[in-house]
């Protein structure tokens, strides 16, 4: 029976890190990053809708979504930006649950969902485990800096965005404690899916 795991965390805690992880070894992964910029593609449903609501002006000359454009306009006007998720976030989601079910359907041992915001779209009931990659507060506000590039003052908003990273790992079947090595942490997500009887064949392996 196919396990489905809900990977989440919290802006700089290193979910991208344990994503790429299980990707190596061989988990399938349904990836709502991916699927967000995928829907609102030239020609898809979202696209269509955001031309209709926003007009030209959002694209660029090649037709594609101008998305520094686009975010001007919904960062400055709740009420636009509100239209604008009503638009995607459904196309988002029927995506995901496409991939998911199709992932299902071929009696993989585990289907990973990369969902950055799970806890926050209330989504958990699309998943049958949730793990939660940890970190401490601090360090994941340093992680953000040197990533970013950006003020203090910046990263700390966009961590004050999310719901706190303690709370998601309250609520989680599982967490990975991100404040060690990135081998310490691969160990526990190995311990994990042990736990979990899980076992995912290391392509990673197969390359060397």
């Amino acid at each position: 029976m196919t396990v489905v795991i809900g990977l989440t965390g919290s802006i700089g805690t290193g979910k991208s890190t344990i994503a790429k992880r299980l990707e190596e070894l061989g988990a399938p992964i349904v990836d709502a990053d991916l699927i967000a910029r995928e829907v609102v593609e030239p020609g898809k449903t979202a696209y269509q809708q955001i031309v209709a609501a926003f007009g030209e002006k959002i694209l660029h000359e090649d037709g594609s979504l101008n998305r520094t454009v686009l975010g001007n306009i919904v960062f400055q006007d709740e009420v636009k930006r509100k239209q604008l998720n009503e638009i995607i976030h459904p196309e988002i989601r029927k995506e995901m649950l496409r991939q998911r079910d199709e992932l299902v359907s071929q009696n993989v041992s585990c289907v990973i969902m990369d969902i950055p915001l799970l806890f926050e779209s209330k989504l958990m009931s699309f998943v049958d485990k949730i793990l939660v990659v940890s970190l401490d507060k601090e360090k994941q506000l340093s992680r953000i800096l040197a990533r970013d590039q950006q003020g203090r003052e910046e990263a700390r908003k966009r961590i004050a965005s999310q719901i706190p990273v303690s709370e998601k790992a309250a609520q989680a079947d599982a967490v990975i404690d991100n404040n060690g090595s990135k081998e310490a942490s691969f160990q526990q997500l190995e311990n994990i899916l042990d736990t979990w009887g899980i076992f995912i064949e290391d392509k990673s392996a197969d390359e060397l």
